[in-house]
């Protein structure tokens, strides 16, 4: 019972945020390394982070304060220079993202750590130029300062290579972390979700895997790997963080989901058992797949977009969802009925992401046009994503996290007016989220069309070796970019509020006064789950007198004008 109690009880919390997909080079349209992150939290207010590139004087301290938190946690000492970083990625291509999978309970929390997993993301990227680097800087630094945070899936790529780095705290036996890091093989994808993922892994080949001398022997000194275990038989998921009912049903169904769009449900489909969270022993998934064909960007953008659409754990066709069919459900994720204890499902996309990105990590262009760090606040089916650059100098006020806070709204932040649209899609998901997704879907096609042209210019002032007014074209584009998107949007929900107030939907019809009223109403399966429920309560007697017309009846109007008519109509074209 206090297992089952400890589950339930991370289920309903926090434990279950962040998604991360990872595309290497070989497995993209473009060549690209791609890898994303969703940055899922109530608490979280949805900002872009930027960091200079600097130069410190020898002795300089840094001060470390926990991401989640803003706790201090102590000083360590500053570098020489430090990279230029915008949000998760850096100057020179390299990114990271992370999800948090807990792990054994004994081992997640250090005293006296100064190292928590945030500032061990931004240190990494300030400090590397790779991802192998970023893995030795990021494992000394847990070394040397502790480790302050629960267990963790990194993702780390650069241009070349894509890895995923799963790190554990010692607890308070002694300071540090274990650690393994595996290269995923080019050509290949992987995802994780709040559940570690690498089990065996090789242990004498430094090209593919590196890891800490001593996580198996640290296992074995404490009790939680046998001491005549085999070293080869090692898995660091099954020691670290053995799958559990939630690390299958509410974790590793999102990395399923993801496989199961790129690979094909063929292949993926034997493991609904496993991610149903009904056979946990025999079910586990590969740890990386070829896909089925190239993936593109935009590909992964609609990716972090999933609510398991077509999936049987679709859950916007049943009660939960409403007459609307929405696929949230608010938390916390677990119910009682009767003594009996139920859980909702938790897709990739969700309500209480801050923010979300797609890096995509280009090869042949130069290192600062190298990371384009695509972008986006709030829940990603909701965002829109806009293109900014590893090495841009500057952020965008729309986007700085000083312009606005999670208790504060603050209609110049991006973060705020997604919020706003999100919200009022929330309400009516069915109708008004089509009119939200082909607007975020020609925005993203117009910034992958002005992005290319922006790079264009870049790269002629780099040929002409004028680096910095290169670098400081793309800060001025992605600067109003962002700054467009902002105010597109605002105005783009000063559009949706009238046209679905009240609950009908209302067109505007050009020279007439009023517009034409529409009003789709629930739908006839919401209407018969009425009927069903409350039997004659509702039902007109066949002799009435008065006429009346079914709401049920009345169609749908078409909800999708195309983006120009739309921008025409709120002055924005």
């Amino acid at each position: 019972m206090k297992v089952i109690g400890l589950v339930l009880l991370l289920i309903a919390g926090v434990a279950l945020a962040c998604t991360n997909f990872l595309i290497t080079p070989g497995a993209t349209v473009d060549g690209s390394a791609i890898i994303s992150y969703a940055a899922d939290s109530a608490a979280l207010f949805g900002a872009l982070y930027h960091n200079a590139h600097q130069h410190y004087p020898n002795g300089t301290m840094m001060e470390v304060y926990d991401w989640d938190t803003g706790k201090f946690l102590g000083k360590i000492p500053q570098v020489e220079e430090t990279y230029n970083t915008v949000g998760n990625t850096n100057e020179y291509g390299l990114a990271i993202g992370e999800t948090t999978f807990g792990g054994l309970e004994d081992l997640q929390s250090q005293k006296g750590a100064i190292i928590d997993y945030g500032s061990l993301i931004y240190l990494g990227l300030q400090r590397a130029k790779t991802a192998r680097e970023a893995i030795q800087v990021m494992t000394d630094l847990v070394a040397k300062y502790g480790y302050a945070s629960e267990g963790e899936s990194f993702s780390i790529a650069d241009k070349k290579e894509v890895w995923v780095m799963e790190m554990i705290g010692k607890g308070n036996f002694e300071k540090g972390a274990v650690w393994v890091a595996r290269r995923v093989p080019d050509g290949h994808v992987t995802a994780h979700a709040n559940q570690a993922r690498i089990q065996q892994f090789p242990l004498s080949d430094p090209e593919t895997c590196v890891y800490s001398p001593d996580v198996i022997s640290f296992a074995k000194a404490h009790g939680y790997y046998p001491k005549t275990g085999s070293d080869a038989n090692f898995s660091f998921s099954d020691v670290y963080n053995p799958v559990n009912f939630e690390g299958a049903r509410a974790c590793e169904m999102r990395a399923w989901s993801f496989f199961r769009s790129v690979v094909g449900a063929e292949t993926m489909d034997k493991y609904c058992d496993y991610v149903q969270g009904k056979d946990l022993t025999h079910g586990r998934m590969e740890w990386s797949y070829k896909p089925s064909k190239k993936i593109s960007v935009a590909d992964v953008m609609d990716l972090m977009k999933d609510h398991l659409e077509g999936t049987k754990f679709d859950f916007t066709q049943d009660i939960g969802a409403g007459p609307f069919n929405m696929p949230y459900r608010w938390r916390p994720m677990t119910f009682t009925v009767d003594n009996k204890t139920y859980i909702n499902e938790r897709s990739t996309s969700t309500q209480q992401t801050g923010f979300v990105f797609v890096a995509q990590l280009r090869q042949n262009v130069p290192d600062f046009m190298t990371a384009k760090n695509w972008f986006g606040v709030d829940d990603a089916a909701c965002t829109v994503f806009a293109p900014m650059f590893g090495s841009n100098t500057e952020i965008p006020l729309a986007l700085d996290k000083n312009n606005g806070a999670i208790m504060n709204v603050t209609l110049s932040s991006s973060f705020w007016v997604f919020n706003l649209v999100a919200n009022l899609a929330y309400t009516r998901w069915r109708i008004i989220y089509p009119e939200i997704k082909q607007m975020a879907d020609n925005l993203e096609q117009l910034y992958m069309n002005e992005s290319a042209d922006a790079e264009k210019v870049a790269k002629q002032y780099y040929d002409a070796n004028e680096t910095e007014r290169a670098v400081e074209y793309l800060t001025n584009y992605s600067k109003k970019t962002a700054q467009d998107l902002h105010d597109v949007w605002l105005d783009f929900w000063e559009y949706l509020v009238p046209r679905f107030l009240d609950g009908n939907v209302k067109t505007y019809v050009p020279g007439e006064q009023n517009p034409k009223v529409d009003w789709p109403g629930y739908g006839d399966p919401w209407y018969k789950r009425i009927v069903d429920d409350t039997g004659d309560k509702y039902l007109i007697p066949e002799d009435a007198s008065s006429s009346h017309h079914s709401a049920a009846s009345r169609a749908v109007p078409t909800l999708l004008p195309s983006i120009r008519k739309l921008l025409s109509f709120i002055h924005l074209w």
